[in-house]
């Protein structure tokens, strides 16, 4: 194995508990963490996949945010500094890859989904068990194939760099339900709408609604992994009702909120 930069892990504030293992102690992992505890900025020499198992994760790295449910996982390259904080009580499952070896020939951190076949494969590499030799190398062949086989999902929140964008992102961070326009909150920052759209489109890749429906699915995805009801996280991320709201979650992530929560 590559050496890797060891991260450094924030503990919620929970109860003394022994620190559990991390990816970076070795090819494969499952990590259990408590809600809203983090696993601080660091990379890797290798590749990752990160899936959590249960719970909800989100993934930070310089170009942007992924939050990412059980039935999704993270690519993340090698040299990506990234960080980890969870919702919910969540297990994260990590898998390693040497540099050379990239089924999905990514080159920036990416959400996939996860098949029920790659998932059961997932969980057979970082349980407890250790496999036979035999049996690793059987199980590492089919999740190349279905790794090859995976569709990639455009589920980044980008991170702006312009400072007015920074301003209007805060501002919807803090309150993803704010209904204003972007000619409204151009108001706020100080520049037009017509500057701030263009700069969204160019430092983003996304038009303003774009970004702000997946600021706003991201917080679904923390407030119900919170034991918030599907209405009521509609209302908190500015839906107009749960209707709206259920229609747009499933176009991102393939299933319904109430589908979702079940697990």
């Amino acid at each position: 194995m590559s050496a890797t930069r060891q991260p450094v892990r924030q503990p919620a504030p929970q109860p003394a508990r022994q620190p559990a293992r991390h990816p970076a102690d070795g090819g494969a992992s499952r990590v259990p963490l408590a809600h809203r505890e983090r696993i601080d900025w660091h990379d890797h020499a290798s590749h990752q996949l990160i899936h959590p198992h249960r719970g909800v994760l989100r993934i930070s790295t310089p170009i942007g945010d992924w939050v990412v449910p059980p039935h999704r996982g993270v690519w993340i390259p090698a040299g990506v500094a990234h960080a980890h904080e969870a919702y919910g009580p969540t297990e994260m499952r990590a898998l390693v890859f040497d540099p050379w070896v990239n089924p999905l020939r990514l080159d920036r951190p990416t959400v996939l989904a996860i098949t029920p076949l790659l998932r059961e494969v997932v969980v057979a590499l970082t349980g407890d068990d250790e496999p036979t030799a035999s049996r690793r190398a059987n199980l590492e062949r089919v999740l190349l194939d279905q790794l090859r086989e995976v569709e990639a999902l455009p589920l980044c929140l980008p991170t702006p760099s312009d400072p007015r964008l920074r301003d209007v992102a805060a501002i919807l961070e803090a309150d993803p339900a704010d209904g204003r326009t972007l000619a409204e909150l151009g108001a706020v920052v100080g520049a037009s709408e017509r500057t701030l759209s263009r700069l969204f489109r160019v430092e983003t890749g996304m038009s303003f609604p774009q970004w702000r429906t997946q600021l706003r699915l991201h917080r679904a995805l923390i407030l119900l992994a919170g034991g918030r009801s599907v209405t009521s996280t509609a209302a908190a991320c500015g839906y107009s009702g749960p209707s709206a709201f259920i229609q747009s979650f499933k176009h991102a992530f393939g299933t319904t909120p109430h589908a979702y929560v079940r697990g």
